[in-house]
C-alpha cells in the first residue's frame, strides 16, 4: 500500500466532475490497490471519507469509514442519492481543506445507491455521520467543497488562512 498526496483548496484539480467507473474495471487489481491506497491514505491523514478527486483520481468513488475503531470501511463506486429528507447541520472539515472547519447544512437522511467493492449493487438508507460524510464525499465528486457552502468573505479568509500555513511550513 501507498500513501497518495492529497489535493488542496484552491487547487483546480479539486473542480473537476468525475467520471463513472466502468463496472468491468472494479476488479481489476489496479483498481483494488487503489481503494487499498485510499483507505491508508484517509487513515493515516487521519479522515472518515476521501473521494477519488481528492487524490486527483477524477473518477466517480469513495472510501468511508466513520466508525471510532476504523474498522468498518465501505467503499461506494458511482454513488447517487436517490432521497433525502430532513436537515442537520453539522460542523465539516476536510482532507483537502486541513485544519478548518465550518457549519454546513445537509440532509439528515440520505437513501444513496451505489455498487460495492465487489461491483455488487447496494442502497442503503442512512442518517447522522454517515449521511454527512457520503453527502460531503459526493460534493467532491461533482467539483464541490465543503467551502462553497460558505459566504465569499469566509471563503476568501480560508483561502488566506491556508496559504498562510502553506508559508510558514515552507519556511
Amino acid at each position: 500500500m501507498a500513501l497518495l498526496p492529497i489535493l488542496e483548496f484552491p487547487d483546480p484539480r479539486l473542480r473537476t466532475k468525475a467520471v463513472a467507473v466502468e463496472p468491468t474495471h472494479i476488479h481489476e487489481p489496479a483498481f483494488q490497490q487503489r481503494l487499498d491506497d485510499m483507505f491508508q491514505t484517509m487513515y493515516e491523514a487521519p479522515g472518515i471519507g476521501l473521494a477519488a478527486s481528492q487524490v486527483d483520481v477524477h473518477q466517480r468513488f469513495m472510501v468511508i469509514d466513520v466508525s471510532e475503531e476504523k474498522n468498518r470501511p465501505q467503499v461506494f463506486i458511482n454513488p447517487e442519492i436517490l432521497d433525502k429528507a430532513g436537515e442537520q447541520v453539522y460542523q465539516e472539515g476536510c482532507l483537502s481543506v486541513p485544519g478548518i472547519f465550518a457549519d454546513v447544512t445537509r440532509a439528515d437522511e440520505i437513501t444513496v445507491r451505489f455498487l460495492d467493492r465487489q461491483g455488487q449493487a447496494q442502497e442503503l438508507h442512512v442518517d447522522g455521520l454517515l449521511a454527512v460524510c457520503i453527502q460531503h464525499e459526493m460534493d467532491h465528486l461533482d467539483g464541490k467543497l465543503f467551502v462553497d457552502y460558505l459566504s465569499p468573505l469566509k471563503r476568501e479568509m480560508v483561502r488566506k488562512k491556508l496559504a498562510k500555513q502553506r508559508r510558514q511550513a515552507a519556511a
